[in-house]
């Protein structure tokens, strides 16, 4: 039959497809989702002004030589997600709540995207994780992440990206608020994840400190949830509001998240206007899977979240420039990550046994 009158083929057996075939050669260029810009800046400056402090984690011999110096929270979500943002961003400012005529405008925004394809895939990775075991966690342990990194680094005006590094993290689960909220291993160094320089009543457990227990606090509706996100997010000046929940949910993905939180994140992503769906996606260590992904067309970056095709665990993110900036050209990486193992353990600085983790290494 004439492909003209053929029928057309259904969106999942395109996707089918397209996995079976090589990756075209451009998408080699690195894309990802969670931007350390402001983490690395402000590491920066920490180590300029390094200042002893007494951890309130556990120290162990394998931590208790290390230096001592204030290191920034790599904690879930990125408060910044482009280069851009970087440079505008108003920290600490908090998003309009979903009220009045905006809500609604909102609310027909969020359903008109229901529709969309990305929708479908969502709805499906929310079903997977849905039937995730849950986890026990007291509030004395620590959450454990193993990942791959590059980034890009922009203290010097444009944007040098890294090697692939390890990193290696324990979170707190103490409510809090804390001061000393864990503990971060990379480029061989150990050091203490510190509350944000001046913040003397320290961080609780929340958005910028998600402990399994706040998580799975959060509504599971997904309605109420994304209402919740919206309204709680933090803004950036001249920022795309819908961009800045999408990647505040990403923040919150690929962790150690009580199944029906997870479940409900997904389905709240599935109504963010914008979103869509790519079967040409990889992660850091180059495992290409399904990817659900969203454009900031105002400051030029797509971001993307990459899940495996089988069982739509979540692989890593990447974010990369669409257009030329003055931090680089389009196709440029801002960060790329490969979630390699989570774990729960009783004590900052020590690994799990292989048995105990959890992810997809």
């Amino acid at each position: 039959m004439n492909d003209r009158h053929a029928r057309p083929e259904r969106h999942d057996d395109r996707e089918e497809i397209a996995r079976l075939l090589p990756a075209p050669a451009d998408w080699d260029l690195p894309r990802e989702q969670h931007l350390r810009h402001k983490d690395l800046l402000m590491r920066h400056i920490d180590r300029d002004q390094a200042e002893t402090a007494t951890p309130e984690t556990t120290a162990t011999p394998e931590t208790s030589a290390a230096p001592v110096r204030r290191a920034r929270p790599r904690l879930r979500p990125a408060l910044v997600a482009s280069a851009a943002a970087l440079a505008l961003a108003a920290a600490g400012t908090t998003g309009a709540v979903l009220s009045g005529n905006g809500g609604h405008d909102a609310a027909a925004r969020h359903a008109a995207a229901d529709m969309r394809p990305a929708a479908a895939l969502l709805h499906r990775i929310s079903n997977a994780a849905a039937n995730h075991g849950t986890l026990t966690v007291r509030d004395d342990q620590f959450a454990y992440t193993r990942e791959k990194v590059r980034e890009a680094d922009l203290t010097s005006g444009k944007a040098v990206v890294s090697p692939l590094k390890d990193y290696e993290s324990w979170v707190s689960q103490k409510p809090g608020p804390l001061h000393t909220l864990g503990l971060i291993r990379a480029d061989g160094e150990t050091l203490p994840i510190n509350a944000e320089l001046g913040d003397t009543k320290g961080t609780p457990a929340g958005l910028s400190r998600p402990t399994y227990h706040w998580l799975a606090a959060l509504p599971t509706d997904p309605d109420k949830l994304l209402a919740y996100l919206y309204a709680k997010t933090p803004a950036a000046e001249g920022r795309e509001r819908d961009q800045a929940v999408f990647e505040q949910i990403g923040g919150l993905l690929g962790g150690l998240t009580p199944p029906r939180t997870a479940a409900a994140l997904y389905q709240a992503a599935a109504k963010i206007p914008g979103v869509d769906r790519s079967s040409r996606v990889r992660d850091a260590i180059g495992r290409q899977g399904l990817g659900i992904v969203r454009d900031d067309t105002r400051y030029g970056v797509r971001t993307e979240w990459v899940f495996d095709a089988k069982d739509y665990s979540f692989l890593g993110s990447r974010s990369y420039l669409t257009k030329d900036t003055s931090y680089g050209k389009a196709g440029t990486l801002l960060s790329s990550t490969a979630e390699l193992a989570h774990a729960v353990v009783d004590k900052a600085g020590v690994r799990p046994a292989a048995g105990d983790r959890t992810g997809t290494a």
